[in-house]
């Protein structure tokens, strides 16, 4: 399996720029993973495709303003950082442009002193870690200094930082959002319930390893970078119930996805708990726990087309893309959704 294999022309323009006004009115393509039959429609629209005793679970990890501006002590020389995992006693694991500039030792000042960091060593691919050093609550200063870590594919300036968050994200953590959440408003949701649908939620904290492009031709060599999860006891239960009751559990978003299949043993049963999880699903795994997804459109040769192949066959993945292309659906982060069922 190669990762050309995945591969898919998307014309510029239809990478969404901007977050639309209204959450729940972005497009919705419902492509049925058995035959690969489309429908087009609109988010709220979901309600179509549920029924009574399904679960939606939902990934309540929400964003920090993870990116950060500072000059380096003694040259003034400009430093950006991205703030990736949190390690111990202040201690960040980070992304540090340019990084040549940030040897061992290296003091980077951000907002006129209120918060330093030190370079205390060199990890994987160059990733630095970093010992901040402030006066009074890290969060608070992240919030006053920091900028919401947009993909590189968005250039424009995020007007409303809370439109890179869910409307329900809760645990702070993340340096990207779970965007297929991005499109359920509080009374679309309500509605869901209404409608006789459980809403699960679990917490996946995303890495930047999610955009990190495959370089490897071949699939089974890439090597995907750790996430921390948690799956509380009692969201276990919902779900495991569903399961049991003969409803279908719904993962919103790969990263939802990714900590199910994750926590779920080989018995098909989810455990409750928390870890690291580095699992990477291509065409030819057996799913053990979710049944459907909602979800974006990605980016070529991604871990997350491949992913999306491995529910639905990568024929059908590749078809209703080029069918989303034809439709000028918008892409990524800000863009259309996808529900495979």
């Amino acid at each position: 399996m190669k990762t050309s294999d995945f591969y898919y022309d998307l014309p510029k323009e239809l990478i969404a720029q901007d977050p639309l006004e209204d959450r729940s009115a972005s497009r919705l393509m419902h492509l049925n993973k058995e035959t690969g039959e489309y429908e087009h429609g609109h988010f709220r629209d979901i309600l179509k495709y549920l029924k009574p005793g399904d679960c939606l679970v939902i990934n309540d990890t929400k964003v920090i303003p993870a990116r950060l501006y500072g000059s380096k002590v003694g040259t003034d020389a400009a430093i950006e950082i991205l703030l990736l995992k949190r390690r111990e006693n202040d201690i960040w694991e980070t992304l540090v442009k340019p990084g040549k500039k940030c040897k061992v030792g290296t003091v980077i000042s951000f907002g006129d002193g209120i918060l330093t960091g030190e370079v205390v060593d060199i990890v994987d691919e160059g990733n630095r870690l970093i010992q901040f050093h402030y006066d009074g609550i890290f969060e608070e200063i992240l919030d006053q200094l920091g900028e919401m870590p947009l993909p590189p594919y968005i250039t424009h300036k995020l007007q409303d930082k809370n439109r890179y968050q869910t409307v329900y994200a809760k645990h702070e953590g993340s340096a990207a959002a779970p965007t297929a959440g991005l499109h359920f408003t509080k009374e679309l949701l309500q509605q869901v319930q209404d409608a006789g649908v459980k809403i699960a939620h679990v917490t996946l904290h995303v890495g930047l390893g999610t955009f990190r492009p495959v370089k490897v031709e071949d699939v089974t060599q890439h090597h995907m970078h750790s996430e921390f999860y948690v799956v509380e006891e009692d969201q276990a239960k919902l779900i495991n119930d569903t399961k049991a009751a003969g409803g279908r559990v719904i993962a919103v978003g790969t990263t939802s996805c990714r900590t199910l299949e994750s926590a779920t043993g080989e018995d098909g049963i989810l455990k409750a708990g928390s870890g690291w999880t580095e699992i990477f699903i291509y065409p030819g795994y057996r799913f053990k726990m979710i049944d459907g997804l909602i979800t974006n459109f990605h980016l070529p040769e991604s871990t997350l087309v491949m992913l999306v192949s491995a529910l639905a066959g990568k024929e059908h993945i590749m078809a209703a893309y080029e069918e989303a292309v034809r439709e000028k659906y918008r892409f990524f982060s800000f863009g259309d959704a996808m529900m495979i069922l």
